[in-house]
């Protein structure tokens, strides 16, 4: 992926980074791949706003996206990159040696014409999917399950990749991205490489409205509010949070506060993100 520069012709542009899109190679999905999308604008099946800051933005299709790789042994081929506005990444259009059509995540390095595979035995290329048990340790991948045949779960936005640290008995353990070492099945798969469009994180949207685009509505700072709607709010002028760390709407902390709840995973957490 490459970023263009914009020249300063308003305030807005100056110091915008915009997608060049130069690595795209077709422009509409396969219709037999996509599905229609409808927006909930942050609210619920009662119609009730649960998610605040949500609403508006330009209209998507949605590409279906083949995360299980469980078409094993049949190659496969490159026919196109594509742009896909639901996700970070790029994604890649594979056409099977049987006929079928299936979209995947495009991995760094992956062009149109490339051979891809799914199996036991396959190379280790990016784009080719197999066990955690059958990937040698040190090895880059993403698109990981985390239980067998559910399809990948984890590692799938722009510019991410987790590496394979070392082989148990049952399990293998993987660095995760955010510095977490965690244990999974060996019978789980993953895809080699690191996901594409690794610049994604140094884009500079430049102005409100391309948030707008994105669905993403205005957020209103909590000391500007009154007292009953924040508890940042109120006092004279311009006033400090006062109070022990900062507070969501709700009085809740809002940083560093631990929401995780899934007890049941721990056992499977060899190193937290957050160890120094």
């Amino acid at each position: 992926m490459a970023l263009k520069d914009y020249k300063p012709t308003s305030p807005s542009r100056r110091g915008m980074l915009g997608d060049a899109y130069e690595d795209i190679t077709r422009d509409e999905p396969v219709k037999a791949l996509s599905r229609s999308l409808s927006k909930r604008s942050g609210r619920n099946a009662q119609g009730r706003l649960t998610v605040r800051h949500q609403g508006g933005g330009s209209k998507r299709i949605y590409r279906v996206i083949d995360f299980k790789r469980d078409k094993l042994g049949v190659p496969a081929r490159v026919d196109s990159i594509e742009y896909d506005p639901n996700r970070s990444a790029r994604i890649a259009l594979l056409q099977y040696a049987d006929g079928e059509k299936r979209y995947i995540l495009a991995p760094v390095g992956l062009k149109v014409g490339d051979a891809v595979k799914a199996g036991p035995e396959v190379d280790i290329r990016p784009g080719n999917s197999l066990q955690l048990r059958s990937i040698p340790t040190g090895t880059l991948i993403h698109n990981i399950e985390l239980k067998p045949g559910k399809g990948g779960q984890i590692v799938r936005s722009a510019g991410g990749a987790a590496q394979l640290m070392a082989k148990e008995e049952n399990y293998v353990q993987v660095r995760l991205p955010s510095g977490e070492v965690r244990r999974i099945l060996s019978e789980c798969r993953a895809t080699i490489g690191q996901v594409g469009n690794p610049e994604h994180e140094n884009l500079k949207l430049g102005k409100a409205g391309a948030n707008r685009w994105r669905g993403w509505r205005p957020t209103v700072r909590g000391s500007a509010m009154n007292p009953r709607d924040h508890p940042h709010g109120g006092g004279e002028g311009r006033s400090p949070v006062g109070m022990p760390g900062p507070k969501t709407p709700w009085g809740k902390p809002a940083m560093g506060y631990r929401t995780r709840r899934n007890k049941s995973t721990t056992k499977f957490i060899v190193k937290s993100r957050k160890a120094k």
